[in-house]
This record gives C-alpha cells, sequence and structure tokens, in this order.
C-alpha cells in the first residue's frame, strides 16, 4: 500500500496556500492592531540633554540605526525620533537625535502636556495661571477646575454659533428665496424679526467668549514663558506623575473621543466621528438600493426570461461588470447622476437658489447610487446561484397546490433565496465600506460642516456632502502636511474601519444564520 495517494499533492498544497492567506491576513491584522491601539496610551515625557548644551523635553516614539556605509567594522550607532510638539515655537513635531550626542537622560515628574486645539501637543513646565491679566494661582486643582470651566464656555460657544445661530440663516436664506419671487410686507417683518433674533445671539456669543480670559504660562525648552489661552486646551496632563490606573482612564478618554468628537488639526487630531457616521450612512443606503434592483434583476433572469442567446450575453455582461475598475463607475456617477439627473433637478425644483447647485453637485445620494451600480453585479450573481439551487420540486409543489406564477416566486422562491441575498449583500458591504476612488468625485469630502442626517427638516439631507473612513485615511495618510503625527492615525482609523465592516458582516451573517435554519429544506 502505498504512502502517498494520487491527489494527496493537490489537497497539501491547497492547505498550504490556504495557510498561507490565512498567516498574510491575520499578519496585516496584526501589524494594524500593534500600531495603531498604543496610539492613545500616555507615554512618558523625557528631557534629553545634549552635549551642545540644548534641551529637549518629549516623547521617544522611535530608534533606527545609523546606516554606515563607508564604516563597515565600526560600532553600530542609533538615532531616536523624539516627539516636542510646540510646532508654533519650533517650527516641528519630531526631531531626530543621535544617541552620541545625548549627554542624559531624566524623566522630571513635573512635565507638562498640554493637547491644544490648535498647533498640536504642547510639551513644557507648568508656571501658574493668570485671569485678565493678574496672577490668580498656581494650584494645579485650581487649574484643572478652571479648565473644566473653559471647556463648558467653549460648548456653549459651540451649540450657539452652530445650532442657533445656524438655524437662524437657514430660516433667513428660505425668506430671502421667498421675497425673490413676492415682495409682501409679512416676509419683510419676518426677515427683520431674524435680523433681530441674530444680533442677540451675536450679542450671546460675545458675552460668552469674553468670560474666557484665563491663560496658562507655562515655559519650554529655549523659552521661559509662553501664554496660552485656556480656551484652547483640550486637555493636559502629567504622564510622569500618572498612575497605572489614571493612564487606563485617559486611554478610554482619548479612544471614545476618538469616536465620538470630530477632527481638528487636518484631521490628525481628535476623532472621526462624522467619518463613521457618513461611512455607516451610506453603506445603508446603497444596501436599500442594490438589494431590490439585484433581487429583481436575477429573479427576471431566473425564472421569468426565456434562456437563449440573449440571456446568455447579458448573464456574461453582467460578470464581466463585476471586474470595471471602480474609478469608471466614479466618471459615469459624475456624468449621469451629477450632471445630468443633479443638473434637471436642480432646474425643476431649485432653480431660485441657481447658480448654486443643490443636487447638481456631489452628495450622499450619488455616491449611493454610483456604489449600487459598482455592488450591483454581486447582488445579482449571488441571487442567481441561489435560485439555481432551489430544487424544481419546490415551485412545482407550490404550481400544483393552485399557486400562481407570481405567489410561487413571491412565497416560496423568495424566502428561500434571501440567504443568498444576503450573501451578495455581505459581499456588497464589504467593498463599498471601503472603496474610496468613485466617492472621491461623487461626495466625499476632507471636512463636512454638517451631518446628512440630523434633527433639521428634512432630517435626511441626500444633497449634503459627507466623510468616510475609507477616504480619511487616504486624506491623513498621503494629503497630510504633518506625516509623522499622521501615520498613527492612519493606524486607528484602518482599525475602526475594520470594526465597522466586521460589524456589517456578522449582522448580515447572523441574519442568514437564521434563514437558513428556517429553510433548510431548500438545502442553500
Amino acid at each position: 500500500m502505498k504512502s502517498w495517494k494520487p491527489g494527496d499533492s493537490f489537497i497539501w498544497l491547497s492547505g498550504g496556500a490556504l495557510a498561507l492567506a490565512l498567516l498574510m491576513v491575520f499578519g496585516l491584522i496584526a501589524l494594524v492592531v500593534v500600531n495603531g491601539a498604543s496610539f492613545f496610551w500616555p507615554r512618558d515625557v523625557e528631557q534629553f540633554q545634549l552635549n551642545d548644551g540644548r534641551v529637549v523635553l518629549g516623547e521617544i516614539t522611535a530608534r533606527e540605526k545609523i546606516p554606515q556605509p563607508n564604516a563597515s567594522h565600526a560600532p553600530a550607532t542609533h538615532r531616536i525620533q523624539i516627539k516636542r510638539g510646540n510646532r508654533d515655537l519650533y517650527g516641528t513635531d519630531f526631531i531626530w537625535l543621535n544617541e552620541t550626542d545625548i549627554q542624559n537622560t531624566t524623566a522630571p515628574r513635573n512635565a507638562l502636556v498640554i493637547e491644544r486645539v490648535e498647533w498640536g501637543n504642547f510639551y513644557g513646565i507648568f508656571q501658574r495661571l493668570e485671569i485678565g491679566g493678574q496672577t490668580v494661582s498656581n494650584d494645579w486643582k485650581f487649574v484643572r477646575a478652571r479648565l473644566a470651566r473653559a471647556r463648558k464656555l467653549t460648548a456653549q460657544i459651540h451649540t450657539v454659533s452652530r445650532k442657533d445661530i445656524g438655524a437662524i440663516n437657514r430660516a433667513q436664506e428660505r425668506l430671502r428665496r421667498e421675497l425673490k419671487r413676492s415682495e409682501s410686507a409679512e416676509l419683510r417683518a419676518d426677515y427683520a424679526a431674524l435680523q433681530a433674533q441674530y444680533q442677540e445671539q451675536l450679542a450671546t456669543l460675545a458675552s460668552l467668549r469674553g468670560q474666557l480670559t484665563d491663560v496658562l504660562v507655562v515655559s519650554a525648552a529655549g523659552h521661559p514663558e509662553v501664554r496660552i489661552p485656556l480656551a484652547d486646551v483640550v486637555r493636559m496632563n502629567h504622564p510622569n506623575a500618572m498612575t497605572a490606573w489614571r493612564k487606563c482612564c485617559f486611554y478610554a478618554e482619548k479612544l471614545w473621543e476618538f469616536v465620538s468628537a470630530e477632527p481638528r488639526e487636518s484631521n490628525t487630531e481628535g476623532g472621526v466621528f462624522p467619518a463613521i457616521y457618513g461611512t455607516v450612512l451610506l453603506v445603508l443606503l446603497m444596501s436599500l438600493i442594490v438589494t431590490p434592483l439585484g433581487v429583481l434583476a436575477a429573479l427576471y433572469l431566473r425564472e421569468y426570461a426565456r434562456q437563449g442567446p440573449i440571456i446568455s450575453a447579458v448573464r456574461i455582461a453582467v460578470n464581466n461588470l463585476a471586474g470595471v475598475p471602480s474609478i469608471v463607475y466614479g466618471v459615469f456617477g459624475v456624468a449621469f447622476f451629477i450632471y445630468l439627473g443633479g443638473g434637471t433637478i436642480d432646474q425643476a425644483f431649485f432653480s431660485d437658489r441657481l447658480p448654486t447647485p443643490t443636487f447638481g453637485t456631489g452628495g450622499l445620494l450619488w455616491a449611493s447610487l454610483t456604489l449600487a451600480l459598482l455592488t450591483l453585479p454581486v447582488v445579482i450573481v449571488a441571487t442567481e446561484e441561489g435560485l439555481a439551487a432551489i430544487p424544481p420540486s419546490t415551485r412545482a409543489g407550490a404550481l400544483a397546490l393552485g399557486a400562481t406564477k407570481f405567489e410561487t416566486t413571491w412565497r416560496v422562491v423568495l424566502p428561500a433565496v434571501t440567504p443568498a441575498v444576503l450573501t451578495g449583500l455581505i459581499l456588497a458591504m464589504a467593498r463599498a465600506a471601503g472603496e474610496v476612488a468613485p466617492l472621491m468625485i461623487t461626495g466625499v469630502v476632507k471636512l463636512a460642516p454638517a451631518l446628512p442626517l440630523d434633527g433639521v427638516f428634512p432630517y435626511l439631507h441626500l444633497d449634503r456632502k459627507f466623510m468616510h473612513l475609507g477616504f480619511h485615511i487616504y486624506d491623513v495618510g498621503f494629503q497630510s502636511p504633518n506625516v509623522d503625527a499622521a501615520r498613527p492615525m492612519v493606524y486607528t482609523t484602518t482599525i475602526l474601519l475594520l470594526a465597522v465592516v466586521l460589524a456589517f458582516n456578522l449582522t448580515a451573517i447572523s441574519i442568514r444564520a437564521r434563514l437558513r435554519k428556517k429553510y433548510s429544506s431548500t438545502h442553500l
């Protein structure tokens, strides 16, 4: 008896290929997680005394060997990358130091890290707090209490400027359009009332800003006194004095900010909530559009159309459409949906807003339709495969009991093929969530001033531009002026995008498993 049977080599080859593929996938995920998950952990701040007398204060972010091509036998030397922040003082966030140039290294417990709204982190030593130009206190607990007050006032300013004044501006814009069509005393009176409310809100805004008089005085290497308005501070802490529990709390706070706040500093700081919101909403709208279209097309091709060369050609065309580059779909979306469809809608319903386009420019609706076309072949093919797997006896039994063709399709065939539809939808959602090229020309932007879905009538604004996690990764990774600061954000956003896709897929898979169990008699 032979120990090596015919065909065993192919089994081992297939198993090895599968193992290699899984190893590559898990290795990629591990690389992303390792580089991204540690981004929010507060590192210790070290002070470096250099041989030339300079002092550098910051966090060690990288260490690498210095290449020496002309000295192969010389001892290896290394250099370290320091995130020293203070970009407004030094011009750059990072600096490289040769380890041979460092005289000594210390970790001062009073080293302060200030996260600012602009200019990135500040590394220095706290000196005092001034209110209205007068020195008030150098007590740290009092400073933190004043910071909480400043953050509360900043939130109130944000609410007034965006919500209250924004609502007045929208009402004024609506009245302006009505006044173009009809000059009436009532409309002018309403417009005057809105103008008075606008002035009141401006006074409220000025009053709130007038209360932000706190100034933090700190020192940095080479700068004995630096004044930072407390309103520009997001948070501040002493990393070297933090306990392990406090560092865990800080990590959780930063993680929550990442998934719930808006981005700042060219998307390299803050959160990505608008991008999460836009990605989820885009995928949901795309799914609502592509599912009925794909199912109806598959039902016609498999259940109603007379099989022949024309239908075979249609199937070949559908399969080939799945391989068309995504940017081609984006160009089609711009030409057909935006210029033709959106331009026609603007001429018919929003002529009073022209030449400013409403639907004649990129937006959520057109991006969803473009992705629906992009993923339509996947849903059609998966649904057809499911229809082909349904035993003919199932249809024959329904027809024998007196059901019409439509009733058989609606009540017997369609429920049985639902798991296959969900399989196609899973693949469609996974591809749509990661597509960037077609979105760049059909509605996605670097920073969206308002969410597509909010509390303002009509609540779902299909004409608005939106943010997307995939485009956010591209923008931060390749368009950011501060590459070193942006690199960790690329990894963390990638982890988040993978989590969003996984959540969509797990939801669809769980629904599919229940339906398969329910319709197990169809052997799908």
